[in-house]
């Protein structure tokens, strides 16, 4: 039987910890009433406060995601990785269901937009001319940018959450918890309260921004297959749709996420399926995506250590900085649900596992529906790169890619039916984490209660209509995460200090 957070002895209200609840709750609030008020004034703020610190302080970014890729291997081939996440346990779930439940519950619906028009973001960069040809490097930036580094987040903090919820059992799933082993008692204090509300705050960033940028592109989808005028209206409908989505399938539990995680993948692959064959460029586009890993393989410290120090294109801070902070934010909700479906797995098969089907799936969208769009730039079948250049409008640029496919229409609801399904997989794996961060304790295997994951389902719409109704730019988008990312940056590293500080003693103790 399901254990359930409520008993007869411990109502609800005692259970939650009100802080990290009422707080963010409040600041969102305010910070919803800032942007509709004043979306001009609030920007230029978040603006220079970004410039500070993806600029000036730029480098910490670089060297924490280089770092912690480098400590993902030594976690995965050193003493360490025989640890098994709950000992003598089996695997809960099969290696498909583990597999689509990590990949869809990471960035998932941003991977799909993104691999249908990165390559035109960088493609008018001086840096792209600089490396050599814009056909192999267009197509390379992006298997970097959402490449090894960023799936090292999920899975160095995964192993963390891992083994302090499966081998030490904690029954705190927080930030803070996980940092008890460096910092001791006083994560029961101001400290760990502070910790917490970091984490609360980045995830909500995180959701905003995810939400605010790929979202448009479901609703100039749905309007050009059904008619409709595309308008914040449009938009704000299709949240509501994807929240009640999600909020059912949490209500129903881990067996409802990992089923619609499963659904999730076979959408996937049949939207894959249909741009790789429909398009007829099969042979460009693989060939394309193999020269590309070959140029990531190659070239992979290059790129992870650039700085242009000069500011002579100014590339990593506009665009490498953003997505190591990107994904920074987005690590507090992800590597703890993969580190929960991980039980019964060791920290080997967990990183490397991480790292298969995380990067299977992230690589294959982009080089297979990417490096399509890209060929009708190369062949002059299309002039991609001079209609965003002059619309500045990226989902006016996906449709007309959309359009060039056989039975656009089809291809149209397919590719909104997946991103929905994308999107309710991975706030299902948001929600359930945001949940319990509202408890003060929450055993091992035990969830939160339906009320608690339906409050915090509407929550994390909130920020995210905001910012849409402010008609944020994309660089404000990119500043929320960056600033976000830095304190939660800190907090990356005290977690994983601590868990080789408690991994060392407790294989000292198992002798």
């Amino acid at each position: 039987m399901k254990k359930t957070s409520k008993s007869p002895h411990n109502p609800l209200a005692g259970q939650l910890d009100w802080i990290t609840t009422v707080i963010p709750f409040a600041a969102i609030l305010a910070l919803c009433a800032v942007f509709f008020v004043n979306p001009e004034g609030s920007g230029n703020v978040v603006a220079s406060i970004r410039y500070f610190l993806g600029d000036e302080l730029g480098s910490c970014y670089l060297l924490m995601g280089l770092g912690i890729f480098l400590c993902s291997l030594y976690m995965a081939f050193s003493k360490y990785g025989s640890i098994r996440l709950g000992e003598g346990e089996k695997p809960r779930y099969s290696s498909f269901q583990w597999g689509s439940m990590m990949f869809t519950a990471g960035l998932a619906a941003d991977i799909l937009f993104y691999s249908l028009c990165e390559w035109i973001l960088y493609a008018g960069e001086p840096r792209i001319t600089q490396m050599g040809e814009m056909q192999d490097w267009a197509s390379t930036y992006p298997l970097f940018h959402w490449g090894p580094i960023p799936w090292s987040f999920y899975v160095t903090l995964a192993v963390a959450f891992g083994f302090m919820l499966h081998v030490r059992r904690r029954n705190k799933q927080k930030y803070s918890e996980a940092c008890r082993p460096l910092l001791g008692n006083r994560v029961d204090g101001f400290w760990g309260k502070l910790i917490d509300l970091i984490a609360v705050f980045a995830l909500l960033a995180g959701t905003a921004t995810t939400f605010s940028l790929a979202t448009p592109l479901l609703s100039a989808a749905i309007s050009q297959v059904l008619g409709l005028t595309q308008n914040h209206l449009l938009t704000i409908l299709i949240l509501v749709i994807i929240c009640i989505t999600y909020t059912v399938t949490v209500y129903f539990g881990m067996k409802g996420v990992a089923k619609l995680a499963a659904s999730c993948s076979y959408l996937f692959f049949a939207l894959l399926a249909y741009v790789l064959i429909g398009g007829g460029q099969a042979r460009y586009t693989i060939e394309t995506g193999i020269t590309a890993i070959g140029n990531l393989a190659q070239n992979f410290l290059v790129l992870s250590t650039w700085t242009d120090s000069l500011r002579a294109t100014s590339f990593p801070q506009n665009w490498t900085i953003f997505y190591w902070a990107y994904w920074m934010v987005w690590c507090v909700a992800t590597p703890f649900f993969i580190g929960s479906i991980s039980r019964g797995r060791t920290i080997r098969q967990t990183i490397l596992g991480g790292y298969f089907y995380g990067l299977t799936g992230t690589f294959t969208s982009f080089i297979i529906l990417g490096n399509y769009s890209l060929n009708l730039q190369m062949t002059g079948k299309l002039d991609l790169m001079a209609l965003y250049e002059k619309t500045g409008d990226l989902y006016q640029v996906i449709m007309t890619v959309m359009k060039t496919l056989p039975m656009a229409q089809a291809g149209l609801v397919l590719l909104a039916v997946t991103m929905i399904a994308f999107y309710a997989t991975s706030f299902d794996a948001l929600t359930m984490v945001a949940a319990t961060y509202s408890y003060k304790e929450l055993p091992d295997g035990m969830e939160p209660h339906k009320n608690v994951k339906l409050f915090w389902a509407v929550l994390l719409m909130l920020l995210p209509i905001a910012l849409i109704f402010s008609d944020s730019s994309m660089a404000n988008l990119q500043s929320v995460s960056i600033i976000a990312a830095f304190p939660v940056g800190i907090i990356i590293l005290l977690i994983v200090g601590s868990f080789f500080k408690d991994a060392g003693e407790y294989l000292d103790k198992k002798g």
